[in-house]
């Protein structure tokens, strides 16, 4: 432990968000009697999460700067036998970069709420949910063991339930957040399991007391089988993040999630929730460093998100599942790269696509607001003219989206593409296909989303949902900006999406920026080694480029997107009967939906029924809870007629068992 990092002060980062979420959730609702108004409710929970996005950047400076350290026990929760279960924190680069990043994204969002949500009655009920998020990611990111690891896991799934169904009175918002909390159980299945196993055997649930003990572990076999249990461990952790982090087929949670309000679109699609499987794997990279089964599993879930769910979003007409789609592309992304042994730049990638599809999340939202709660591209366009803060905004978030020269997502995107193509896994060839193609998947649905969105012939008036018309608006009926506690939480935004990968790829990736807390066999997995020996500045990375495949395919998709729908905007529609069997597909997501609810639900269903009727009615009720007093009644009936109460008839029984007890050892001998 480093004297320059305070316990004390790594407290407060977490406690602060929870202190304003519990005094907003109870005297700000009902629970409480209304005792605080909206400026006291958005007050409080902005100061909390500033202070921790202050003390976050103090933190990460100290860590930068001055290799400041922490790994300790806060809080001894009970001790059972050998295991401890503690409440602690583990400070390095790693958790400082996800503490800064997760503060500055939900601060942003906690600003922009204050606007996107002035009218909504549930206000103050937000502002706690929101804030209580952030309580819960920080507390996932700072944990130096299982336990408090799981804890923040689940916290962030149960909020995510409770914002994604926000506006509760919305059918399709209660069967989409019951939907999360249910494929998030399946993936947490897995994960509880991973953990489950590896502290059987290492008995602790300390992460650094783990990985000492990972190479040994590394030569068990599972017991019964041929599986090594480490490979067994790591996928099941694996599982755990497919659900968290929306990898297929556990990805179906994901756009669902766009019925609730768009500032949880963006915190829970941005720098948080989606993320935390990333982070997991990345925090466990001494275990997986140790099973290439494991990794090429990863590679092959990772290539099948990253470019299956872009072709998803060239066939979506709500803003916001577009740019969720996106999120499930760019999380495979990350997927692939931590299945090539870059788990810096899978961390990399997080943290520039934090920025920008925070940003794009929000500015779809800020154009939502502007054209009166309308989500349909197809009756947007030309908005260019009325909305100059946002078209700039989402025009630079988009670019960064792309992997434009210059631009944050250039550099972590290419740095993937570069590590996969050095990887010498099997599963590489498959990955890097993917992920070069996913290019130009990405620049053309980005594109159409900005090209029908912001230029072209306005389209407003022939939207046949006339109803959105005059929503809340006070009877205007054209666009406008939004208000300015909207806007500056975008141009804050932009300003990473733009610059930080420039000025931090040099020290994330090739520096000791994760010394410590990320661990590669280089002898074994050299793709870091090879990205290391072709990087020779960002300016230089930016310069070549220019002239590397993805660029061109990202020039591809941009143009073929202004050609299929500015200069020639039926030819989508002729393509679109051209290949009905292909849109359908992919209409319809594939049919995984209708698979899960009609193949799977009802196997599932019908295995619960059997379930309860044979094992919970038939073995527990009937047999050992019924059965029991039933064999205790039909015994003690049979013995109550042994009980006459006639001295004469237990004499006869004295003397029947003697007579057999005589018989028996004469027997024997």
């Amino acid at each position: 432990m480093c004297a320059t990092l305070s316990a004390s002060t790594l407290l407060a980062i977490p406690l602060l968000p929870l202190a304003a979420s519990v005094m907003v959730g109870i005297f700000g609702t009902k629970l409480g009697g209304n005792l605080i108004g909206r400026l006291a409710a958005h007050s409080l929970t902005i100061l909390g999460v500033f202070m921790a996005f202050v003390l976050s950047v103090i933190t990460l400076k100290n860590v930068v700067l001055h290799d400041a350290r922490f790994d300790d026990t806060i809080y001894t929760w009970m001790v059972l036998g050998g295991l401890k279960m503690e409440i602690g924190f583990l400070v390095d680069g790693l958790t400082a970069m996800m503490m800064t990043v997760v503060t500055f994204v939900s601060l942003m969002i906690h600003i922009y709420t204050i606007g996107y949500m002035q009218e909504d009655k549930g206000y103050n009920r937000f502002f706690s949910y929101i804030s209580l998020f952030t309580f819960s990611m920080l507390m996932l990111v700072m944990s130096n063991n299982m336990l408090q690891l799981f804890f923040g896991w689940e916290a962030v799934g149960l909020v995510s339930y409770l914002l994604i169904g926000f506006w509760f009175n919305k059918p399709s918002a209660n069967v989409a957040n019951m939907k999360a909390f249910l494929v998030n159980r399946v993936g947490d299945f897995g994960f509880i399991l991973g953990i489950g196993l590896l502290v059987s055997y290492s008995g602790t649930l300390n992460y650094h007391e783990n990985f000492e003990q990972a190479a040994e572990l590394s030569q068990y076999l599972l017991p019964g089988t041929h599986w090594m249990l480490m490979t067994v461990i790591c996928i099941c952790l694996f599982i755990g993040a497919m659900g968290k982090s929306a990898q297929f087929p556990l990805h179906v949670w994901l756009p669902d999630s766009m019925e609730g309000p768009t500032p949880i679109s963006a915190l829970i699609h941005a720098a948080t929730m989606v993320t935390a499987g990333i982070f997991m794997v990345a925090r466990m990279s001494p275990l997986f460093e140790l099973s290439d089964t494991a990794l090429n599993f990863i590679l092959v879930i990772g290539s099948i998100t990253a470019l299956f769910m872009g072709f998803l979003g060239i066939v979506q007409n709500d803003i916001k599942r577009v740019v969720a789609y996106s999120t499930l592309s760019q999380l495979g992304y990350m997927t692939v790269a931590l299945g090539a042994s870059a788990y810096s730049v899978a961390v990399f990638h997080l943290m520039t696509h934090a920025f920008f599809k925070a940003l794009l999340f929000l500015a779809a939202g800020s154009v939502i607001m502007g054209v009166h709660h309308n989500q349909d591209i197809r009756w947007m366009g030309g908005l260019r003219k009325y909305m100059p803060i946002t078209w700039v905004t989402f025009l630079l978030g988009s670019l960064a989206l792309i992997g434009t020269p210059l631009f944050s997502g250039f550099y972590s995107k290419d740095a993937i593409i570069m590590a996969v193509h050095a990887s010498q896994l099997p599963a590489a060839g498959l990955a890097y296909f993917s992920v070069l193609a996913g290019v130009f998947v990405t620049a053309f649905y980005s594109s159409r989303l900005y090209f029908l969105v912001f230029h072209g012939a306005e389209r407003m008036d022939q939207n046949p949902d006339k109803h959105h018309a005059h929503h809340g608006h006070h009877g205007t009926s054209k666009p406008h900006e939004s208000p300015w506690v909207v806007t500056v939480p975008l141009v804050m935004l932009a300003i990473p999406s733009v610059l930080i990968g420039y000025l931090t790829i040099s020290s994330i990736l090739f520096g000791d920026f994760f010394y410590g807390a990320i661990l590669v066999n280089s002898e074994i997995h050299k793709a870091m080694e090879m990205l290391r020996e072709e990087f020779h500045g960002p300016a230089q990375m930016a310069f070549h480029g220019l002239t590397s495949a993805p660029f061109w395919l990202a020039l591809g998709g941009v143009l073929s997107a202004y050609y299929m729908y500015m200069v020639k905007p039926a030819l989508p529609t002729a393509i679109r009967k051209r290949f009905q069997t292909v849109y359908t597909v992919l209409e319809n997501k594939y049919y995984i939906d209708w698979f899960n609810e009609n193949v799977l639900a009802p196997l599932v269903r019908g295995l619960g029924t059997a379930l309860w009727k044979a094992g919970d009615q038939g073995v527990i009720d009937g047999a050992c809870v019924n059965g029991s007093w039933r064999l205790v009644g039909w015994v003690s009936g049979v013995v109550r007629k042994f009980q006459t109460g006639y001295l004469y008839d237990y004499a006869l029984t004295m003397v029947l068992g003697v007579f057999v007890l005589m018989t028996y050892f004469v027997w024997l001998k």
